[in-house]
């Protein structure tokens, strides 16, 4: 007998939905409608309540108070189970499929009723004819850890269409895609939206993809509900204000200087990948003084291994890399003599002593030096003077100076590592997807600091898996695909297709 949910799209209304912790209020008094059929976007800064409003949707938290309906009806959500059986579901930010498992194996074994013996003649029937109602096609029998990360993507909703689901939350379904594969998967979801099959609830950091997909968009901020509206009828501006509150967003500064002499410098670098089975070879890449070269590819392409290699955790076993045109190893005497800075991915475990305190860390770079380059301990009253400076010139938000760092939410501990690494001599600034799931305040802020060195006169290398950061910010732009650099295109030639093109690995 089948359900209301498998005849079509549901709709989904959470009710005046709270949640509290203790005595924090992750979630004050939600109120959403996303009527069947209709794509719905999420927006907010980190900490606005997003994760605990889809949380409390899908039965992973119980609220505090308030209702939610589904189809109509109200819903007791007890746990996710409960969620499934009513016809919700929700893709992951990171894939949950199993790499050595084929997309098929997949698809089965995620039924609830899937067989301890698996017919297999009959379950492939049975698969190609869904396959055959979906808009778009995966390989089935290929081992997921083959596909592409636009395959596992759609892979992932299609999974979610299989079990039955008919109300989808997407929790930033683009951020590890290409512009095609972003584009592509969207297109399909709306699709499916139109076409009356499911609805969807996207939380999502880019106003592009609101603009171009979503129907209405709801907006929190600090817990609260404060604005909603259609997408056609609303700006960036606009929902940016929303999420704000009034405040303004950083804006980097206008491009300024011209491009000096080359800084860094690598020929020939080779070193083996973290699999140890390929080789990341950069023939030849070129960073010169007042110019941002971003360098740009979908994760797993080398990107961590050329950030290994740049700050010496990863050995060459050929080639060579100058700064400055001397030989560059990365060691602590010669970042510091050659004014080289770095924020690298995940700042907390990479570039900070989590348990330490924020005034520590941020004198990790001038504890043992003074002005002029003679050794000496610091004093505790000049580290904190320092680390006081800073924290308000860098709007690094910290109950206090004392407090350890790995206190600190994400964008402050980015904050407050991007001011030591930008206090003093800076003439060549390596970056790591310095915004990686920040909130748009933080990330307007740090990509400011970054145009604001560029204009400086330091030579600065951008590596991010975010297109729209390494446009906004770029001077030159490759593209790094299976270890290589594999395009290259100054920012006034970029054409986002042609970057998405060798991105994908075509050449």
């Amino acid at each position: 007998m089948k359900t209301e949910h498998e005849n079509g799209a549901i709709g989904v209304e959470t009710l005046g939905m709270t949640m509290r912790f203790g005595g924090f209020t992750a979630l004050d008094n939600a109120s959403i409608a996303i009527p069947a059929g209709t794509f719905h976007a999420l927006l907010g800064e980190n900490g606005a309540g997003k994760s605990t409003l889809v949380k409390c949707m899908m039965g992973f938290y119980h609220a505090t108070s308030g209702q939610m309906l589904v189809a109509g009806r109200e819903a007791k959500i007890a746990d996710p189970k409960a969620a499934h059986a009513l016809g919700l579901g929700m893709v992951y930010q990171h894939f949950t499929l199993v790499p050595s498992l084929s997309a098929a194996e997949n698809l089965v074994i995620s039924r609830e009723d899937a067989p301890k013996i698996i017919d297999w003649r009959k379950e492939r029937a049975d698969l190609g004819a869904f396959m055959e109602r979906m808009p778009f096609a995966v390989p089935l029998d290929r081992p997921v850890r083959t596909l592409s990360a636009g395959e596992k993507q759609k892979l992932e909703i299609l999974k979610q269409l299989y079990l039955g689901r008919r109300f989808l939350i997407l929790d930033e379904p683009t951020s590890v895609l290409t512009p095609d594969e972003a584009d592509e998967v969207l297109g399909h979801v709306r699709g499916l939206c139109e076409a009356g099959e499911i609805s969807v609830l996207m939380i999502s950091h880019k106003f592009r993809e609101v603009t171009a997909y979503a129907d209405d968009v709801s907006v929190l901020r600090r817990g609260r509900l404060v604005g909603q509206g259609r997408v056609a009828d609303l700006s960036h501006q606009a929902m940016a204000d929303m999420m704000m509150g009034g405040q303004s967003l950083a804006k980097p500064a206008a491009r300024s200087g011209q491009r000096g002499e080359t800084v860094l410098a690598l020929d020939g670098a080779k070193a083996r990948d973290r699999s140890g089975l390929k080789d990341i070879l950069i023939e030849r890449l070129e960073v010169a003084k007042g110019e941002i070269v971003g360098i740009a590819g979908i994760s797993g392409n080398g990107q961590t291994e050329l950030m290994e290699m740049l700050t010496g955790q990863r050995p060459l076993e050929a080639g060579t890399m100058t700064v400055e045109s001397t030989p560059y190893t990365a060691t602590r005497s010669e970042t510091r003599t050659l004014g080289v800075r770095v924020l690298p991915e995940e700042p907390l475990h990479n570039a900070c002593a989590p348990k330490m305190s924020v005034a520590e860390n941020i004198a990790l770079r001038s504890f043992d030096a003074n002005g002029e380059g003679t050794r000496f301990w610091l004093k505790p009253s000049a580290m904190k003077a320092l680390a006081d400076r800073l924290v308000g010139e860098y709007k690094v938000k910290t109950a206090s100076l004392e407090s350890p760092i790995a206190s600190l939410s994400g964008g402050n501990v980015q904050r407050a590592v991007l001011a030591r690494e930008l206090t003093g001599r800076v003439d060549l600034l390596i970056v790591a997807n310095p915004c990686f799931g920040l909130d748009f305040t933080a990330v307007a802020e740090i990509r400011a600091r970054i145009m604001d060195a560029r204009n400086r006169g330091a030579a600065v290398l951008l590596i991010s898996e975010d297109l729209d950061e390494i446009l906004e910010l770029a001077d030159r732009v490759l593209v790094m695909s299976e270890g290589r650099i594999a395009y290259e295109t100054p920012i006034a030639g970029a054409d986002t297709a042609t970057i998405g093109h060798y991105m994908a690995g075509h050449q």
